[in-house]
């Protein structure tokens, strides 16, 4: 965005604004302003009326939305869309939703029948719309009786709604898999814009040829990945030929036996990974999958919440897994804790180090760890002490200076420290400028670093002729200026000095 445009949306979301200057930002605001001073909590009803108006219908949606305007501040002939975000938070009368059933916008039908909590008279007159997308938003959120009848619907699109709706039963969604017990589908969103020079655009690869092809896939597959779905049902399509179906089959949580031995020889690495994380797999299956060549199914395996443990370091050591904490660590016993902490394999001791809850004596032999990576990860552990911190600066160097500079118990002076490194760390400067406990001489390091410069702007420590000099560089970017302008320890007259003249 503009500089200029850059200080205002800064200046819109500073809390410290002045209400004078409050006042002067309104009149200045178009539609993207507009949504940003919504969100301020000092717009009193009377601003966010002016507000509006000064808008329109587009910053009356986002005043509406952030409770800023009610019932009685919205016309809904002046302003639709801000009566139909009302109605959304259900909070205008059922006499608005009565009339938008019958507006001759079909967007705004769709809308309304996405909100929640409409009146059945109104709910059951959008199943019966003449718009399938209009029908479609009622049967995606209607109640169980209407998503049995309006499974029958002619469109596909209806039908793919209803196969998402929760309230759907079971025996409605076997029949929309089988498409037993239904009359078969006349329309598709493919088939339906054949011939237009106008309407949506398909994304590539949509086809109908009489069949509604792509459409029928869409449909199984959300229907497979419904948990409602009868098992049974769904278990027949693990060897489909389409193989978005098998993915979707393949992170069902009520599979069988048989349907995951089939589905952990598929061709597919997407199919194998979605299965490897599956809770349904047993533990002979995890770990034949565990030796899978590809590394997306190796990783996808340590992410399954029952993986042994005797499986799970093995991987550790030979596959890239982050920096997340895997499910299978964060429930991990105590006794299997102590023994991780214990081992003498540095990739299960840096598995275990990840954990943000260990006791005491395991946190602080971790930090003591001679393995740099096992040290990292424990190093953003709160309650470790400044002389551990320091000694594993010390020992393992920059490979651990980004977590220590996490922690939340780093003494400001240390921050110093890290800030000042040579060459600088740009993984610790990211943190050292949003901690709370940064000083004025470290975030003027981080101001130095083009990643953390923005974040180093806005923080509370930053002294106000900093912030001054920030704003009139030239040469600082957008997202520096904006954040600057949004600091609250910016003076009056310099919030004033950015605003256009009157």
């Amino acid at each position: 965005m503009p500089v200029v445009y850059a200080l205002l949306h800064g200046l819109a979301a500073n809390p410290a604004l002045p209400s004078a200057l409050l006042d002067r930002l309104i009149a200045l605001a178009d539609d993207e302003l507009a949504g940003a001073l919504a969100r301020r909590t000092d717009l009193d009803r009377g601003r966010a009326l002016a507000l509006a108006r000064r808008v329109g219908d587009a910053a009356a949606v986002s005043l509406a939305y952030e409770g800023r305007l009610a019932a009685a501040d919205v016309d809904p002939a002046e302003w639709p869309e801000a009566a139909l975000a009302l109605l959304d938070r259900g909070a205008a009368p059922a006499a608005w939703a009565r009339a938008f059933a019958g507006d001759p916008d079909p967007g705004r039908r769709e809308r309304l029948a996405a909100c929640p909590g409409l009146p059945p008279d109104v709910t059951e007159r959008l199943a019966r719309d003449p718009v399938p997308s209009v029908v479609a938003e009622s049967a995606w959120l209607g109640p169980a009786d209407m998503a049995a009848r309006l499974a029958a619907h002619p469109h596909l699109s209806v039908r793919r709604a209803v196969a998402e709706n929760d309230t759907t039963p079971p025996a409605v969604l076997a029949s929309l898999l089988t498409g037993e017990g239904l009359p078969p589908a006349r329309r598709c969103r493919v088939c339906a814009v054949e011939g237009e020079t106008t309407g949506p655009v398909l994304p590539p690869g949509e086809r109908c040829g009489g069949d509604h092809e792509s459409a029928v896939v869409h449909l199984r597959e959300s229907l497979l990945r419904n948990p409602a779905t009868p098992p049974q049902a769904a278990a027949r399509f693990a060897d489909d030929p389409h193989p978005l179906l098998r993915w979707a089959v393949a992170g069902r949580a009520d599979l069988s036996r048989d349907a995951c031995v089939r589905l952990a020889a598929d061709p597919l690495p997407l199919v194998r990974a979605a299965l490897a994380e599956n809770p349904a797999l047993d533990g002979d299956l995890v770990r034949s999958l565990a030796d899978d060549p590809d590394p997306e199914i190796r990783r996808a395996v340590a992410r399954h919440p029952r993986v042994p443990l005797d499986v799970l370091v093995p991987l550790a050591r030979t596959t890239a897994l982050g920096t997340v904490l895997l499910p299978r660590i964060a429930t991990a016993s105590a006794d299997e804790t102590g023994e991780l902490v214990a081992s003498a394999e540095p990739a299960a001791r840096r598995l275990v180090a990840l954990r943000r809850d260990l006791p005491t004596g395991a946190r602080d032999r971790l930090a003591d760890d001679p393995d740099a990576k096992v040290a990292a990860a424990v190093a953003p552990h709160p309650g470790l002490s400044e002389a551990r911190l320091r000694a594993m600066v010390v020992r393992h160097g920059r490979q651990v200076m980004a977590g220590v500079a996490a922690n939340p118990d780093t003494p400001a002076a240390l921050l110093e420290e890290l800030a000042r490194h040579q060459p600088p760390v740009r993984g610790a400067l990211r943190e050292i400028d949003r901690h709370r406990a940064v000083t004025p001489p470290a975030l003027l390091v981080c101001l130095a670093d083009a990643r953390a410069r923005p974040f180093a702007a806005g923080h509370p420590a930053l002294p106000p002729a900093v912030l001054r000099g920030l704003l009139a560089d030239a040469d600082a970017d957008e997202a520096v200026r904006e954040a600057a302008a949004a600091h609250p320890s910016l003076p009056p007259t310099e919030m004033a000095r950015l605003l256009p003249e009157p």
